[in-house]
Order: C-alpha cells, then sequence, then structure tokens
C-alpha cells in the first residue's frame, strides 16, 4: 500500500483525463491520496474530488502565494469547509520568501490565522516552506503546533533537524531522483523512515526521465523506490512505515 499525500488533482492539467489518473493511480497500488487546497477555489474543488471518489481525502487551505488576497471572509470560507467529512488537514499554508508572489507581511499573518484555525479544529498542518526557515519554525514554535507536515521537503540539515526536534513529518516527491538532487538524498538518508511521507506534487515535479511532462500520483511508487534505495532498506519496508505514519496523520479510513 501506497499513499500519495500532496497532490493537486483539481488543477487545470488534470481536466482532459482526471478520471483516467485517478483510476492509473488505484491501479498501480495507490491506496489513497491526499488532494491539497491551495487557494480558496481550489480547496472547493478538492472537496468534490473528496466526495466523488472513495480513496481521495483533502487538506483545505491558502498558499502563501495567494496570501495578499487573504481576508476574513477567505477565511471564514476555508473554517466552513472545515466541517465537510473527509477534510483531514489544514494546508497548504506556510512561507515562501522565493517566488515573492505575495508579500512577506502578509503571508505571515495568514499563516498564523490558518494555523490558529488548525489548533480550533484539531486538524494537524500540511506546510509549504521555501527560503523561511527560520521564520516558518518560530511561528510553528510559537503557535505550539504539534501535527505538521513539512511538504516537498528542500530545506538544509538545520531546518530538517528543527522540524524532527519539534515532533513533525518530512515529506518528500519525486524531485529526489533528479541527478543534481544528491543535498535532498543527503537529508532522505538522514531523517528516520517513520518519520517521512511519500508525495508527488502532482502535476509538478516529475520524475527524472519524465521531467517537462505532467506528474500524477502514480509516480509515488517511484519516490518509494529511490528512498528504498538511499536508505537501503526493502520497498515493503518503505511502503509499511510511510503509510502506517500517513493514516495515523490524517486519520484515513
Amino acid at each position: 500500500m501506497l499513499i500519495d499525500t500532496h497532490s493537486h488533482l483539481d488543477f487545470s492539467e488534470f481536466d482532459p483525463d482526471r478520471d483516467e489518473v485517478i483510476k492509473r493511480a488505484q491501479e498501480n497500488g495507490i491506496a489513497y491520496i491526499v488532494n491539497i487546497g491551495s487557494s480558496l477555489a481550489s480547496s472547493k474543488n478538492s472537496h468534490a474530488l473528496a466526495k466523488k471518489y472513495e480513496f481521495v481525502y483533502t487538506a483545505v487551505g491558502i498558499h502563501p502565494h495567494e496570501a495578499d488576497h487573504f481576508d476574513d471572509l477567505t477565511r471564514q470560507e476555508i473554517e466552513k469547509l472545515t466541517n465537510e467529512e473527509k477534510i483531514v488537514a489544514i494546508g497548504e499554508i506556510g512561507l515562501d520568501y522565493y517566488k515573492n508572489f505575495s508579500k512577506a507581511e502578509n503571508q505571515r499573518p495568514m499563516f498564523e490565522s490558518l494555523l490558529d484555525l488548525a489548533k480550533i479544529k484539531n486538524l494537524p498542518v500540511v506546510i509549504h516552506s521555501r527560503e523561511a526557515a527560520v521564520d516558518t519554525l518560530s511561528i510553528l514554535k510559537n503557535k505550539k503546533i504539534e501535527k505538521a507536515v513539512v511538504h516537498c521537503f528542500s530545506g538544509n540539515e538545520d531546518f530538517l533537524k528543527g522540524c524532527l526536534d519539534l515532533g513533525y513529518f518530512i515529506s518528500f516527491t519525486c524531485n529526489i531522483t533528479y541527478e543534481k538532487a544528491q543535498n535532498l538524498r543527503d537529508l532522505v538518508k538522514l531523517a528516520p523512515l517513520e518519520r517521512i511521507f511519500l508525495e508527488t506534487d502532482a502535476p509538478y515535479l516529475s520524475p527524472e526521465g519524465q521531467r517537462g511532462k505532467r506528474n500524477e500520483p502514480m509516480n509515488v511508487k517511484i519516490v518509494a523506490e529511490e528512498i528504498s534505495r538511499i536508505k537501503g532498506v526493502s520497498f515493503e519496508q518503505v511502503a509499511q512505515k510511510t503509510s502506517e505514519g500517513a493514516k495515523k496523520f490524517f486519520n484515513l479510513k
């Protein structure tokens, strides 16, 4: 059993063949997909997918790129969504100082507001952090967040240690297969297997040999294979440990 803990199947890249993509995932041993909201519209569409497909669950949240447009009404709408069935986390939320699609001074209060919501609703959080490790950890510590996964991990060893010390999970995607990604593979070695999740971040970050093409959930198997190779453990052990952690974290039924 494998779990893709972070996909964006609601994105327009999947409009031509979404049903076929989801069917391929099932046929390739993907037991669950957690589809991740990145805006209010995306969160609503993600929930619609979860209602349609039994093995799809969703997280609702606002990506830091959207922070300049965040307001109280948006937060209220996200809060309403958390009352629906199959909403298993708040995310993706966080900070992104790399692209700067929204102002840092707007990202931080939105992040804090949605973390507060997660605490109120007793939901885990899916964290996006890019070039923002210090602020991310500071805010998470200040808010006393206990259940979090840092998705598509791309930080350094210090950030990894900071996340692990707080009891968080680390999620790796197909970019660990890239020829020039030895730094990520070194982090995979350092992270305990029982604290790792698998993800694709589809439609992004297709594995080596497929770069430039659309990624999809069935490729989470490639992430598991690469982690198996890096850590020198069996594929079955990777599948078991990562799935056990993800099922419990997201309360997947």
